[in-house]
């Protein structure tokens, strides 16, 4: 009996994934929309389970259920991206009021101008 070397083992989890990915994926990204209310969260979480799948099937093997694992896998994905973006709205608020309290204390012209393009590039993020 001849063992899989890891490049052969990637391949097939390759394979797999691609092969479950056309079967599967419309069905996958259906129940994420249902489950999250967001189509661009959906598939955006859908296709980073698709690559943890990648990279960590070909070491811990391919699980019995694969679709629910990728559905969990999207989901808990998308509850990271959801706590990202909160925590960035927060600092992004928090630095804003940091930076208007610059801008009221600035003592000279040139401190007032970082400080108001530093406003403009909060505002286009």
């Amino acid at each position: 009996m001849s063992e899989r070397s890891p490049d052969q083992i990637h391949e097939q989890t390759r394979e797999l994934l691609d092969s479950l990915y056309r079967v599967d994926s419309g069905r996958i990204l259906a129940t994420l929309i249902r489950l999250l209310g967001d189509f661009d969260l959906a598939e955006e979480a859908m296709h980073e389970a698709f690559a943890a799948a990648l990279s960590r099937w070909p070491q811990s093997g391919v699980p019995g259920n694969p679709r629910p694992w990728l559905i969990s896998t999207a989901r808990f994905k998308a509850i990271d991206t959801l706590r990202r973006r909160a925590r960035f709205d927060a600092s992004q608020d928090d630095l804003v009021r940091y930076l208007e309290a610059q801008l009221s204390s600035a003592e000279t012209p040139n401190e007032e101008a970082a400080v108001r393009m530093a406003l403009k590039m909060i505002a286009c993020v």
